[in-house]
């Protein structure tokens, strides 16, 4: 299995080698040459596997260049019962009106991306300590990739983090378990601005070519093929738990979304063979992708038209993913994709309208959007009726999912969060405080270790320089 960039300018590479680099050379991003294909045979004989072993399974369909046993071995360091130690790995939780939750947030930091994330560190390590390479990761965060990703990389071998996040748009316990963190490997800087002006900078450096090899600069961020393809396993494991045995059924999953990483896990599950029915994007008030899937024009806001939400982690108006489901849309035609965010980049937007009918039909994409009103009353809703507690985000995944449930065709909410992350919309939802794990417990009391800093990537640069050294200390 070999790697190409969807802007065409990268010869095919190996999984380890696209590992560590992040944004292909040429700017764009990578992709697999071809999707592989699981046929129903394997899908079946799939159920009885525990999600470590259905992890190496999936993944080694993505990768050929780490030897099977060491991919188990990773895996199964990923998801041991120490870091996601609640009774399931990833339970299913039914709901009213047809809907189940698919619990995504079991793992250390009590968000989704602790499934990617912790494969993440273990393969990062595992790379670096076999090519005795070191490398610096330098990312972007809206509130959970940040702790995931700090969580997934603290203490690890050669690998030093330098995370960006928007200052005043995360919730308070979002940036009490990053910047409490006080690991010698870990930075947290807090830009003057929104997600999309940190992702912005992180773009610009890796750029930058001379300076990402002097500084072997990688990603954690999803422009990394390694967190998507970590990422479909769980719509696999979704899959085999709503399905009976020997069943070819279909299912539906409905995936808040703002950097389209999640639900693009979703689309390559389904290109691989996954019986899925309906993608079901759900977006807040900053609804770019919503509008694409409905009128076909793609037109990112500006960070001043990027609104402050309660479902904070969704508050993206430039989805950096977007580009590798572009890329499949358009026949995997590079020249096009350069075409189209060329326009972008001198209109401000480009339109695709002409190819509408193929989201749902080709590929099952259907949208729709939530505000902060429609969060509370489905917060309220949800726990009145089941007892369960839902965060923000995975409020929004249930309200806009509800008009597309079909008989017979199990919709799996994708869990994002839990609760304990947004405390402030649960009071004001339910009146209740929701409960925190106790490994948790006294965040916000701990001392804090950030970094202020303007909206500008020459001071991220510096800062860069100064933590990270070259070893002949020649600077680019």
């Amino acid at each position: 299995m070999k790697y190409i960039s969807t802007r065409g300018g990268m010869a095919p590479q190996p999984f380890c080698d696209i590992l560590l680099e992040g944004l292909a050379p040429d700017g764009g991003l990578t992709m697999p040459e071809s999707v592989p294909k699981v046929s129903a045979a394997t899908l079946e004989g799939w159920r009885a596997l525990g999600y470590a072993e259905l992890a190496a399974e999936i993944l080694g369909t993505f990768i050929d260049d780490i030897p099977a046993d060491d991919l188990l071995q990773l895996t199964r360091a990923a998801y041991a019962p120490e870091v996601f130690p609640g009774p399931e790995m990833v339970p299913v939780k039914p709901l009213n009106g047809g809907m189940s939750l698919l619990g995504l947030s079991e793992g250390p930091t009590l968000a989704f991306k602790d499934m990617a994330m912790q494969f993440l560190g273990q393969v990062f390590e595992y790379v670096l300590t076999r090519r005795g390479a070191t490398l610096n990761i330098l990312g972007a965060t809206s509130g959970d990739t940040g702790s995931a990703a700090e969580y997934a990389m603290r203490g690890k071998r050669g690998v030093t983090v330098f995370m960006l996040s928007p200052q005043g748009r995360m919730s308070a316990f979002q940036r009490a378990q990053m910047y409490s963190l006080q690991d010698s490997n870990i930075h947290n800087i807090a830009i003057d601005g929104v997600f999309d002006d940190c992702q912005d900078i992180v773009k610009t450096l890796a750029g930058d070519l001379e300076f990402k090899n002097a500084y072997r600069l990688g990603a954690v961020n999803s422009i990394n093929w390694a967190r998507i393809a970590a990422q479909v396993v769980y719509y696999f494991w979704g899959w085999l738990r709503a399905t009976p045995a020997g069943s070819s059924a279909h299912v539906s999953f409905c995936v808040p979304s703002g950097n389209f990483g999640n639900i693009l896990a979703g689309h390559i599950a389904r290109e691989m063979g996954l019986p899925v029915r309906r993608l079901v994007l759900a977006t807040n008030e900053n609804n770019v992708l919503e509008e694409f899937f409905r009128t076909g024009v793609y037109r990112p806001r500006s960070s001043a038209q990027t609104h402050a939400t309660s479902s904070p982690s969704m508050d993206i108006s430039k989805a950096s993913n977007f580009e590798r489901f572009v890329f499949d849309l358009v026949g995997r035609d590079p020249q096009r994709v350069k075409s189209l965010w060329g326009e972008l980049e001198s209109r401000g937007q480009f339109d695709l309208g002409a190819l509408k009918p193929q989201f749902e039909q080709r590929y099952g994409f259907v949208s729709g959007t939530s505000s902060h009103a429609d969060r509370l009353a489905t917060i309220r809703r949800v726990y009145q009726e089941t007892g369960v507690l839902i965060d923000p985000h995975t409020a929004d995944g249930v309200k806009v999912a509800a008009p597309f449930v079909e008989e017979g065709v199990p919709m799996l909410v994708l869990e994002t969060a839990l609760p304990a992350k947004f405390a402030e919309t649960i009071r004001e939802a339910v009146g209740i405080e929701p409960p925190v794990p106790e490994h948790l417990a006294g965040l916000d009391a701990l001392p804090q270790r950030v970094v202020n800093m303007a909206c500008d990537a020459e001071q991220v640069r510096n800062y860069i320089r100064e933590f990270a050294p070259l070893p002949d200390s020649e600077a680019p």
